[in-house]
Formats: structure tokens, C-alpha cells, sequence
């Protein structure tokens, strides 16, 4: 206990308590306590009323101290006696709904993210889903991955999933499973230096330059406007079928012809066709777009005009490019569909939308475009990912471009 006598610039005295109550966690525990006597009091009067100040502000403050301690203590135990009722109760399932919730509700990811985690979540309950929390091993999620890379998983395929997939899935389990850490139920997350299987891969079907000549000259002699400009703009640019999808007319700039992707429109089950972000930071970008795309552009616009007067109050005002029937943004599921009926009824082989994005790329790089000059334009976040996807094609350049210096070098 110390006691420190203080003099007011206005001549007011007071007296300062100040009693150390021990250390907790490390830090050492101070209550203080100023008492100014009363003017009348004479200086012997203060001198035993100091003293008899600070012994009942110790006792207090000792009996004050003591009663939060046992509270802590109490709620330590109800902690410790909640966090073990949970530890046996509590399953993957209910506590990955729990963080699921608080995903949604925080935004903290993006609704592409989340559903991507939405997709995971069946075949990761169907493995792990009613094993407690507390007893799931490294091995339990190391024979769930490993199923996921076996024959017949992958519906669409009869394969595997790719090692990417099961990446997917390990991240879903592995953020459960931190947040279980972080709620006491568990003390190591199992989910480290898990090993993936190595799927057989399917080779790329790209389009080759006369079947991508062919499906456009039948789109564009028989596909209504919209469609005519969507998969134009596929084969012209390379850009992703969200990011086509998402493109509204103030991305447009007529003067410069230039096409400004800041956005995708995607669709899941879950939340209907929604807006979102494209996919990296490299994917926001700029593109040139040939004289004729602005023609379509403005006819298009023309013709959405028109519609909204048939429509009424049933158009919906989106700016988007490619719109349903009352104007509101285009099932993103439709384009894929549409195409695929379309060519199968003109005998023409339909290898998908992304293979128009591979196509885009090969033939540049074939064509001796530089390599960071195709990864820019495909909206790739590095050039070792466009180095990684289409290395056949980089392999073919480079040959293409030795072979040229050669011949220079041996022409007499």
C-alpha cells in the first residue's frame, strides 16, 4: 500500500491509494482510490482518517479482487464443462453448418467462393458428416480425399476428381476444422500434408481454326443477335463465359473500341443467377474489340429497345448485353445449352464453351504472340499459368521461331 498526498493548483489536498493485489498473467494487479478530506476536518483528524481510509480501501479492494476471481472461475468451468459437452456431441456436419452461417452472414468470401463450399458440402457429409469433430484423424481425411480421385466420382467424366477438386474439398474441411480449433474442440488441425491423387487427365478438346470457322459461320447465318454477338466474342476474345455474360453497355467505349471486363454473372442452384467479382485481379481488364463487335453492339441495343416497349412494366432494366425475354440478366446455363442443341442440329461437333477460351489461346501462341501478351488478354493472374495450360502450343512457337532464325542463319 502507498500513499501519495497531492496539492491541487487551487490548494485543494488530496490523498492517493494505491495497493498492489499480486500478478496475473504476468501483469501486476493495481487498484488506486483518491479520498480528499473534508475542509473542517483538523490535521490530526486526516491524519487518522488517511490511515483508516486506506486499510478499508485494501480490504475492499482485496474482497473485490477475490469475488472476480471466482467468477472467472465459474465461468471457466461452465466454459470447460460447455466446450467438453460439445467436444462429445458435436459432429462436422453441425459445426460446418454453424461456420457456414457465419461465412454468409460476414461476407467474407466471395459468393463464387461460397458456392464452391455449397458443392462440397454433400459428398464431404456423406464421408465425415455424423463423425464427431474431436475424432476425426489425419487418416479419416486422408481416405476421404483419396476416394474423391477414384474411378466414377467425377459424374461427368466416370473418372476421378481433379486434383484441383479435391483441393477444393480439403479447404471446405480444413476451415471447419481450424474454426473447431478456435472453439476449443479440438487441439491440431488433421488436415495438414494431406496427399492428393493424380486423376487421369482428359485431354483438352480445342477447337481447331477451320471447326471454329465452321461453328461461327453457322452461328452468324442462323443464330438470333444475341447469341450471334455472345459466341462471336468467345472466339474473338478468349474471355470466360461469366465475364461475356456480365458485360453491360457502359463497359463499352465506341470511340476507342475498347471492351472493359469489371464483372461476372454466374448462377448456382442456391442463389439463382447472381452478380460477382472476376475471378483474380488480373481478370479485371481491358480489350480491344473489332469495328464489326460495335456494330452487333448497337444493333443489339436497338433491338432491346424495342423489346422493352413490347414488354412494358414487365421489362427489367439490367444494362447487360445479354438479357432473358424481360430484360433481367441471361440464365448463365442458357448460352451452353442453346449451343450444344444448335450445332448438334447442324451435324457440327460441339466441344463446349471454354474450349472457344483455348482455341483463343493456342492459335495466338502458335501465331508467335508473345506469351505475356496472350496471359494479359486471357485475364491469367500469372504467366506460368498460361505457360502451364498451353504449353504444347508455347512448345510449338518456339520451335516455329527457331526454325525461322535458323533458316535466316543458313541462307547463303
Amino acid at each position: 500500500m502507498t500513499i501519495r498526498k497531492r496539492t491541487s493548483k487551487k490548494g485543494v489536498v488530496s490523498y492517493q491509494f494505491r495497493v498492489s493485489l499480486g500478478y496475473k498473467d504476468s501483469q501486476q494487479i493495481i487498484r488506486t482510490m483518491t479520498w480528499t478530506p473534508d475542509g473542517k476536518m483538523t490535521p490530526r483528524q486526516i491524519e487518522k482518517e488517511v490511515t483508516r481510509q486506506s486499510v478499508l480501501f485494501e480490504e475492499r479492494a482485496n474482497a473485490e479482487y477475490q469475488k472476480e476471481l471466482e467468477i472467472e472461475q465459474d465461468l471457466r468451468k461452465k466454459e470447460e464443462n460447455e466446450i467438453e459437452y460439445a467436444k462429445d456431441h458435436t459432429t462436422f456436419k453441425e459445426l460446418a453448418e454453424e461456420w457456414m452461417e457465419l461465412q454468409l452472414d460476414s461476407m467474407k468470401y466471395k459468393k463464387s467462393t461460397i458456392t464452391k463450399l455449397l458443392e462440397c458440402k454433400e459428398r464431404t457429409y456423406k464421408a465425415i458428416g455424423d463423425v464427431l469433430v474431436s475424432k476425426i484423424t489425419f487418416r479419416m481425411v486422408q481416405a476421404f480425399i483419396t476416394s474423391l480421385g477414384k474411378k466414377g466420382v467425377n459424374k461427368h467424366t466416370s473418372g476421378g476428381l481433379s486434383v484441383k477438386s479435391q483441393k477444393s474439398y480439403l479447404t471446405f474441411v480444413s476451415d471447419v476444422m481450424l474454426y473447431a480449433k478456435r472453439c476449443g474442440l479440438i487441439d491440431v488441425n488433421p488436415c495438414r500434408d494431406i496427399v492428393f491423387t493424380q486423376s487421369q487427365k482428359r485431354e483438352k478438346v480445342i477447337y481447331s481454326l477451320d471447326e471454329a470457322k465452321e461453328v461461327l459461320a453457322a452461328i452468324n447465318s442462323k443464330a438470333p443477335l444475341s447469341y450471334k454477338l455472345f459466341f462471336n466474342l468467345l472466339a474473338f476474345s478468349g474471355m470466360r463465359k461469366g465475364e461475356a455474360l456480365g458485360l453491360e453497355y457502359k463497359d463499352i467505349d465506341f470511340e476507342k473500341s475498347i471492351l472493359t471486363i469489371s464483372r461476372t454473372s454466374n448462377y448456382h442452384h442456391g442463389f439463382g443467377t447472381y452478380t460477382d467479382t472476376p475471378k483474380t485481379k488480373s481478370s479485371y481488364r481491358s480489350l480491344y474489340v473489332q469495328p464489326f463487335f460495335l456494330d452487333l453492339i448497337r444493333q443489339l441495343q436497338e433491338e432491346q429497345k424495342a423489346e422493352a416497349e413490347k414488354c412494358g412494366d414487365q421489362w427489367v432494366e439490367s444494362d447487360r448485353l445479354f438479357v432473358s425475354w424481360c430484360g433481367k440478366p441471361l440464365n448463365p446455363n442458357m448460352p451452353y445449352k442453346w449451343l450444344q442443341d444448335f450445332l448438334e442440329k447442324e451435324n457440327i461437333p460441339f466441344h463446349g464453351l471454354h474450349s472457344f477460351r483455348h482455341f483463343v489461346a493456342t492459335q495466338a501462341l502458335a501465331d508467335g504472340v508473345d506469351v505475356k501478351a496472350v496471359s494479359a488478354m486471357l485475364g491469367h493472374s500469372q504467366t506460368s499459368t498460361t505457360l502451364n495450360f498451353y504449353a504444347h502450343a508455347v512448345q510449338q512457337a518456339n520451335e516455329k521461331a527457331l526454325n525461322h532464325v535458323a533458316a535466316l542463319l543458313q541462307t547463303s
